[in-house]
C-alpha cells in the first residue's frame, strides 16, 4: 500500500511507487458494497455506501454490485430488492438459516468465497461494529489491504482507489492506495456519505451462492439475544438538529445549556472528546473522529475549538453555527456562521429567543387552524 498526504496532494502527486498491477489481479473488476443487515433491518450506512459506490463504478465504467448475506426469507429478499432501488446493477446473495445472527466465521467464509469466485476490484463495508469485525477478517483472509474509517473515496486516473481518512493523531488527512493487491477494501463510517434517493426499480439479476457450512462447522454458538435497550437512547447520528458543547462551557453543570437549547429546537445534543474524557458526558454523545459522524440540517457548536478530529465528524452538516470566545479557533475555518462571544452567556439568550419564536409560530398555526375550521372549531 502507499500513502500520500491529502493536503495539497492530487492523484498525480502520489509518491513514485510500483503501479503496474500483477497479472493475477487484472481480472478483478466491478465495485461491491456489503449490505449490512441485522434482525431484518438494513443498516442505513449500506445505502450511503451504494451512493458512493455508484460514483466509483461510473468512473471505472464497471458494474455496481450489492452483496447480501443473511438468513433465508423475506428480510434478505427485501434487502436485495432495495439494493436495486439504490442503484445496484446486480446482487450477490448468500442466504442460509445459519446466517440469522452475525457470526464472524460463516460471514467471513461467505464473503471471501464470493470475492474469490467473482473477483471485485473494490469492496466497501460500513465502519460499524459488525462491518469492522467482518472487514478485518476478510482482508486478512484475502491477504489484501484495508483502509478503515474513510471520509472520502475517489478513483485515480490509473484506476486505483484513493481512500482518504484521518491519521491516528488526527492532525492530517491521509489518502491511502492499495496498489498491488485486490480487492481494494475500505470501511466508511455512517453519515459520512450522503445517502442517494431511493427510486423504484425492478429487481434485476441476483446471483445466489450456497454457504456450504453446517452448524457443527461453526465454533461460536448463539445461545440467546439480549437487546441493548440503551442503544436506541441517542439518535444523534440521524438528528436534523444537533447542539454540542466543548471545554469552553467550563463545567459539567454548564453543559445543561447545550441540552436545553437542543430540547427547545427538538434536536439532540452531543459533545467534543475532552468532555467525555473528563466524565462530563457519556461516550455515546461524542462527535468526531473517534465518536459519531453527523449530517444534521443545523449544527450548533458551543465552546468547541474545532480540531480536525471534530471537523471530520460534522463537516457534512448543512449549516454549522460556531460560538467561541477565540476568534482564531479552527472551527471558524469551516463554520458557515461564526459568533465570537462567551457561549455560557449566549446560549441562555439564544434558547430564550428560539423558545419565544417557536411558541409564537405555534400560536399562529393554532389561530390559522381556528379560522379555517367552520364555526371556530379547531381541527383535530
Amino acid at each position: 500500500m502507499s500513502t500520500a498526504p491529502k493536503t495539497g496532494a492530487s492523484p498525480s502527486s502520489r509518491p513514485a511507487t510500483k503501479t503496474q498491477l500483477s497479472e493475477r489481479f487484472k481480472a478483478y473488476k466491478h465495485v461491491w458494497v456489503f449490505i449490512e443487515q441485522e434482525r431484518g433491518q438494513v443498516h442505513p450506512v449500506s445505502w450511503e455506501l451504494m451512493g458512493a459506490g455508484r460514483k466509483l463504478a461510473d468512473k471505472l465504467n464497471v458494474d455496481l454490485a450489492a452483496v447480501v448475506i443473511g438468513p433465508k426469507g423475506k428480510a434478505s429478499q427485501a434487502a436485495a430488492a432495495d439494493s436495486f432501488c439504490y442503484g445496484a446493477d446486480l446482487v450477490y446473495m448468500v442466504a442460509d438459516t445459519l446466517l440469522a445472527h452475525y457470526r464472524n466465521e460463516p460471514y467471513t467464509k461467505a464473503l471471501t468465497e464470493l470475492v474469490n469466485t467473482y473477483k471485485p476490484e473494490v469492496l466497501l463495508l460500513g465502519a460499524t461494529t459488525l462491518g469492522r469485525d467482518l472487514a478485518g477478517s476478510v482482508a486478512t483472509t484475502l491477504l489484501t489491504g484495508l483502509t478503515a474509517d474513510c471520509t472520502a473515496l475517489d478513483v485515480d486516473p490509473d484506476g486505483s482507489l484513493a481512500a482518504t481518512r484521518p491519521t491516528f493523531g488526527g492532525s492530517l488527512l491521509c489518502t491511502i492506495y492499495t496498489l498491488n493487491y485486490r480487492p481494494q477494501m475500505a470501511t466508511v463510517r455512517p453519515r459520512v456519505m450522503p445517502a442517494p434517493k431511493r427510486s423504484a426499480r425492478p429487481i434485476g439479476r441476483i446471483i445466489s451462492r450456497p454457504l456450504g457450512l453446517v452448524e457443527d462447522d461453526i465454533l461460536t454458538k448463539v445461545l440467546s439475544f439480549l437487546p441493548d435497550h440503551d442503544s436506541a437512547g441517542s439518535t444523534l447520528a440521524y438528528a436534523d438538529v444537533v447542539v454540542a458543547g466543548g471545554l469552553g462551557l467550563g463545567s459539567s453543570e454548564n453543559f445543561r445549556l447545550a441540552r436545553q437549547l437542543a430540547a427547545v429546537l427538538g434536536g439532540d445534543f452531543g459533545c467534543s472528546r475532552p468532555l467525555v474524557q473528563k466524565g462530563w458526558v457519556t461516550s455515546d454523545r461524542q462527535i468526531g473522529q473517534t465518536g459519531k459522524t453527523i449530517r444534521p440540517k443545523l449544527y450548533i457548536a458551543a465552546g468547541i475549538s474545532g480540531a480536525v478530529q471534530h471537523r471530520v465528524g460534522v463537516e457534512g452538516a448543512d449549516l454549522i453555527v460556531a460560538i467561541n470566545t477565540d476568534r482564531n479557533a479552527p472551527i471558524f475555518d469551516f463554520a458557515h456562521l461564526g459568533i465570537v462571544t462567551d457561549a455560557i452567556q449566549f446560549l441562555p439568550a439564544l434558547t430564550a429567543a428560539f423558545r419565544a419564536r417557536l411558541s409564537l409560530r405555534s400560536r399562529d398555526k393554532v389561530a390559522s387552524s381556528d379560522k379555517e375550521s367552520p364555526r371556530g372549531h379547531r381541527k383535530i
